[in-house]
């Protein structure tokens, strides 16, 4: 063989090695945002299953608050019927979904302001771990989405730079939404009796 074909042959299979190392680093890279969408859909699905019990605790207190069990129930039905695909995590869908969660966060917190005006509701066992367990999945929530944004920066990192930039356009990896905070998140929120 010659000398040239030698060397033409080292180049294709180094471009080749690089190719495949960088495309399978880009599927791997993908596949971790996949798997931290799913730790916060898991988180999002673990709330939501909670509050049917914290509700029904309330209920049995709380007769005449029945406005504000109903705009928690319907909280939970639209945001357990919205379903995001991450292969589909466009910035809207991101922030519609962060909308509704939002909405439901807001009426949980309705929902646990009334236990103020109920001493033997604060006092009872059931709805002290209801509480308990919501807190905790709350702050299960903040670091499933802390996660998320983790490995999404680092996905849109990598396929930002050069050259994986050229593999990341030909093969078809997007840049993926951040969660952001939502408007009115940094105001304290109102309680009034």
């Amino acid at each position: 063989m010659k000398k040239s074909t030698i060397i033409v042959l080292v180049i294709i299979a180094v471009v080749a090695i690089w190719g495949i190392t960088g495309y399978n680093g880009l599927v791997n890279a993908e596949e971790t945002v996949s798997n931290a969408w799913s730790n916060v859909e898991s988180q999002y699905q673990r709330r939501a299953d909670l509050i049917p019990n914290l509700v029904n605790t309330v209920k049995g207190y709380a007769e005449h608050e029945a406005q504000t069990l109903q705009a928690v129930t319907d909280a939970r039905v639209r945001a357990t019927q919205m379903n995001v695909n991450v292969e589909d995590l466009t910035p809207e869908k991101l922030l519609e979904y962060q909308k509704v969660q939002g909405e439901l966060g807001a009426a949980i917190g309705r929902l646990l302001a009334i236990t103020e005006a109920y001493p033997e509701l604060k006092a009872n066992e059931n709805f002290l771990e209801l509480q308990a367990q919501l807190e905790g999945t709350e702050n299960r929530i903040a670091v499933a989405r802390q996660n998320f944004n983790e490995t999404v920066k680092e996905y849109n990192t990598s396929i930002r730079k050069f050259p994986r930039n050229l593999l990341a356009g030909m093969f078809g990896f997007e840049k993926r939404p951040y969660f952001e905070a939502q408007e009115g998140a940094a105001d304290a929120p109102q309680v009034n009796f």
